[in-house]
C-alpha cells in the first residue's frame, strides 16, 4: 500500500523560514526557522503514518506492527527489524558545526558504554545517540556550500603561510602532518584560541565586503559573526575552514560523507539520506557539546579530493545517486504531465518527498508539492503525473540482500 507520510520538523536556529513552510503550504516567513524535515523512523523524531479517519500512528510503531508487511522480510532480516536510512529535506541559512559520524562497530560499542554510565539519551554531554553507524548522501537543491574532507597538505600549507595571522600554525604541520596540527587547535587553551583568532579577525574586518564565497575567509568572518561565544571568547572551529575542502555543489550535484570524514554544510538547500541514526561529534561553529577526545579517535585525517557524484539513469523516468553503503539509495524520478508508470519490483519500503508537481496513484489517491510518501515492500504501484513531477526517494539497495 502507498500511504501518506508527515514528516517531524525540526526547528533549529540554522534553519530558514522560508523553504521548507513553502514547501509544505504554511504561510511564510514563519516566526521560527524550519531546518530539518525527518522522514522515517528514528524513535527520537519519527513520522508519522496518516491512516483512515484522520488517525495518525508513528512510522515506529506501524513497522513494528507487522515487520513482513511494512518493513519486508529481507530488510526486517537484514536489520534487526528497522528501517535502516533517515530521509531529509534540509534549508540552511547559517553554518553547521563542524562535525564526524563514526562507524558502525564503534558506534554500537560508544552507544554501550553510555548506557552503562547511566547518561540519559538527552543530556547535553551524551555523544552517542543510538548504535548506529551515520554514513550520508546529499543531493544539492540549490547552489550548495560544504566543507569537506581534509585538504592536501600543500594545499593547507598554502592557506597558513598566505595568512600572516594563521603562519604561527605553521610550527605544529612540520612535514605535512594534518593530525599534529589539528590535534593542536582543537586541544589549545581558550586563551590561546583567542590569542590566534583575535587577530585574523582584526585582519578579516577591513575586507570582509569584497570576499567571494569561493574564499574560506568569506566563511571565516561569517563564523565570526554567528558564534561569538560568551565571554568574548572566539569558537576554535574557525581554524577548521581553512584546513578542510570548501565545495561548492549545483543543483542536482551529491556527494557522500563517510564515517570519519570531518564535514560542515554552509548554505544552501538540500536533500539528505543517511543511516537511522543521530550520532554527531562536533569540531565547533557550534553552542553545543564539544566531545574533543571523541572526535579525535573518530577522525580520518588522510587528506580528501572531494567526489561529486553525478545522477545515474536507471531508465526512462529515475535516476539514482550511488553510495557505497548497504542501508540506503537514493534516488529522483522525474515525470511529465500525462506520462504514467508502474512498478512491482521494490522488496523495500520507500519514502517518497514531492518537490514540484502532482501525481495520482492506481487507488486514486493524489500527492501534491509538499506531499511524502511511505510504500509498504512487495507493493505493485502505478502511478500518472498530473502535472510534471519531480519526486526524490530513498530505498534500501536490492544489491543488498543479494550480498546477505
Amino acid at each position: 500500500m502507498i500511504h501518506h507520510l508527515r514528516p517531524y520538523i525540526q526547528h533549529y536556529a540554522w534553519g530558514g523560514r522560508v523553504f521548507l513552510p513553502a514547501l509544505l503550504g504554511l504561510p511564510v516567513p514563519q516566526e521560527q526557522p524550519f531546518a530539518e524535515l525527518w522522514m522515517g523512523a528514528h524513535p527520537a523524531a519519527p513520522s508519522t503514518i496518516l491512516g483512515k479517519k484522520a488517525q495518525e500512528l508513528p512510522l515506529t510503531e506501524y513497522i513494528q506492527a507487522d515487520l513482513t508487511g511494512h518493513l519486508g522480510q529481507e530488510v526486517a532480516a537484514q536489520f534487526d527489524g528497522q528501517l535502516p536510512f533517515l530521509f531529509k529535506l534540509l534549508d540552511v541559512q547559517q553554518m553547521l558545526s563542524i562535525q564526524v559520524h563514526p562507524d558502525k562497530a564503534r558506534a554500537k560499542a560508544g552507544f554501550q558504554r553510555e548506557n552503562e554510565l547511566g547518561i540519559p539519551l538527552q543530556a547535553a554531554h551524551r555523544v552517542f545517540k543510538d548504535p548506529n553507524h551515520k554514513p550520508e548522501i546529499m543531493v544539492a537543491l540549490s547552489e550548495f556550500w560544504l566543507l569537506h574532507g581534509f585538504r592536501q597538505p600543500q594545499d593547507i600549507q598554502a592557506q597558513l603561510a598566505s595568512r600572516k595571522t594563521l603562519r604561527p600554525l605553521l610550527a605544529h604541520f612540520s612535514a605535512g602532518n594534518i593530525e599534529a596540527l589539528y590535534r593542536y587547535v582543537m586541544e589549545l587553551p581558550q586563551e590561546e584560541v583567542d590569542t590566534l583568532l583575535q587577530p585574523l579577525r582584526d585582519e578579516l574586518a577591513p575586507r570582509a565586503a569584497g570576499f567571494a564565497q569561493s574564499s574560506p575567509d568569506y566563511w571565516a568572518w561569517r563564523a565570526f559573526q554567528q558564534f561569538e561565544l560568551p565571554g568574548g571568547h572566539f569558537d576554535r572551529g574557525i581554524f577548521s575552514i581553512y584546513l578542510l575542502n570548501l565545495v561548492r555543489l549545483q543543483p542536482g550535484e551529491a556527494i557522500f560523507q563517510a564515517a570519519g570524514v570531518l564535514h560542515a554544510y554552509l548554505c544552501g538547500q538540500n536533500v539528505e539520506l543517511m543511516a537511522n541514526s543521530d550520532n554527531v561529534f562536533r569540531g565547533g561553529l557550534t553552542p553545543k557539546y564539544i566531545a574533543v577526545p571523541t572526535l579525535l579517535e573518530h577522525l580520518n585525517f588522510d587528506p580528501v579530493i572531494p567526489h561529486i557524484i553525478q545522477p545515474q539513469p536507471q531508465n526512462t523516468w529515475k535516476t539514482v545517486y550511488p553510495a557505497p553503503v548497504e542501508d540506503f539509495e537514493l534516488f529522483c524520478i522525474q515525470l511529465q504531465a500525462s506520462r504514467r508508470v508502474a512498478d512491482n519490483s521494490g522488496f523495500s519500503p520507500q519514502i517518497w518527498a514531492v518537490l514540484q508537481g502532482e501525481i495520482q496513484t492506481g487507488e486514486g489517491s493524489v500527492f501534491q508539492r509538499g506531499d511524502t510518501l511511505y510504500i509498504d515492500p512487495h507493493t505493485a504501484w502505478e502511478i500518472t503525473c498530473k502535472a510534471d513531477a519531480v519526486i526524490y526517494g530513498a530505498a534500501v539497495p536490492a544489491a543488498t540482500v543479494a550480498r546477505h
